[in-house]
């Protein structure tokens, strides 16, 4: 579950609070349109696990692993480009007209939790749609979560 005002993703197993990390949602805020750059809202599933045993801070392109180790960015601004490393978790919607079909389908649009070289702006919205999680955060909640874990973005 991401409750993205608070900047924060909770993994919730029988209503208990399992763990919680920081993660960075879209700078221009949410919203479903492809083109958009906003992270979606509403109920999603995890349709795809990539980057399983790939080093930390892997660059991945397409999804396919790159070769790349990237370095962190030392600065709190925004890097020039959108990096992704680390893993994978590719969400489709699972709300059709919201988040499903269309010009507002999650997984067409290719949004994903994965890790950034931008950790020192998690917690504050940076992405241009994606959420970013700190690389080793990310890892640990790649190894919790399963394909069809719900995630809901509100």
């Amino acid at each position: 579950m991401l409750y993205s005002r608070a900047q924060r993703i909770y993994v919730v197993k029988r209503l208990t609070l399992q763990s919680q990390y920081a993660v960075s949602t879209s700078r221009y805020g949410l919203g479903s349109s492809y083109g958009s750059y906003r992270t979606p809202t509403g109920v999603h599933a995890v349709a795809e696990k990539i980057g399983q045993g790939e080093p930390l801070l892997m660059r991945f392109k397409a999804r396919g692993a790159s070769g790349e180790i990237v370095s962190l960015n030392p600065y709190t601004t925004i890097s020039s480009n959108d990096v992704i490393c680390t893993r994978i978790l590719w969400l489709t919607g699972l709300e059709h007209g919201i988040n499903q079909g269309g010009q507002r389908d999650s997984k067409r649009r290719c949004i994903y939790i994965h890790g950034t070289i931008d950790e020192k702006r998690i917690g504050r919205p940076s992405s241009i749609g994606c959420i970013r999680m700190r690389n080793q955060d990310l890892i640990e909640l790649f190894d919790i979560l399963q394909v069809g874990s719900l995630v809901h973005i509100f």
